[in-house]
């Protein structure tokens, strides 16, 4: 198995959901569940922010014409059914089902049409930006569904291919975190716990280090120290999409 990750990223006009995103950048959506058939498409998203960008987005879901992660840039004549879960606590939980028409498309099925059955997906929303996350099969023509998929997508959205990595369950992560000093390791634990590494920063460097007691330049220090140990791990462990793509 491999997953193979890429965003799309929507110019202004072209997708209302993306458009609320760009105005509200605390906010993003994330996918719980997505499912396609050859003639219907239904998932369920879990959007955070503030609660005017819920409710933005919460309209966007409701009334816009060719959401339903539909391709096509006018209305293609979908049937969509919407329904909110969950309001609540500063989420909003939303099912949608589409049935297909003749000139509607959608990532999922391009990759129904070009990779086959018994695919899995996950996507991440935040501005303009739509990552899709996608584990398929060891012999699954990728570079033959991104064309086919850029063809869809036309000029009003930008496409970055992002990773492709194989799914090894015998293929062991060296352990990092067990080779870094404990100071190196307990600021990448507050670092992370803290909301630092979230897009955008939940809390800043001056902060973090009132936190954990310590100079602010000490803190920085130990981080990109750890950063840098990480990042040398992960490019000595990790094949490269050009090597997965050629298998």
């Amino acid at each position: 198995m491999r997953e193979f990750v890429f965003a799309l990223e929507y110019e202004p006009g072209t997708n209302p959901v993306a458009d609320v995103l760009a105005a509200y950048p605390d906010a993003s959506i994330r996918s719980l569940s997505c499912h396609v058939t050859k003639d219907s498409l239904w998932r369920v998203d879990h959007a955070e922010g503030a609660d005017e960008a819920l409710e933005k987005l919460e309209y966007a879901y409701e009334h816009a014409d060719f959401f339903a992660d539909c391709l096509v840039k006018d209305d293609c004549g979908a049937d969509c059914d919407v329904q909110v879960i969950d309001r609540s606590n500063g989420a909003l939980v939303v099912y949608t089902y589409w049935d297909r028409t003749d000139v509607c498309t959608s990532v999922p099925h391009v990759a129904l049409e070009e990779l086959g059955e018994g695919l899995l997906f996950e996507t991440y929303r935040e501005g303009r930006r739509y990552r899709w996350r996608i584990v398929l099969g060891n012999g699954a023509p990728i570079h033959d569904f991104f064309d086919a998929l850029g063809d869809e997508v036309g000029d009003c959205t930008g496409m970055e291919m992002l990773r492709l990595t194989e799914l090894d369950p015998d293929r062991t992560a060296p352990n990092v975190e067990g080779t870094l000093p404990d100071e190196q390791r307990e600021a990448l634990h507050a670092a992370v716990d803290h909301g630092y590494y979230e897009t955008p920063r939940q809390i800043d460097l001056s902060e973090l280090a009132e936190e954990l007691d310590i100079p602010r330049s000490t803190l920085s220090y130990r981080l990109r120290r750890a950063e840098a140990e990480l990042a040398t791990a992960f490019a000595a462990t990790d094949d490269s999409l050009e090597q997965l793509a050629r298998l």
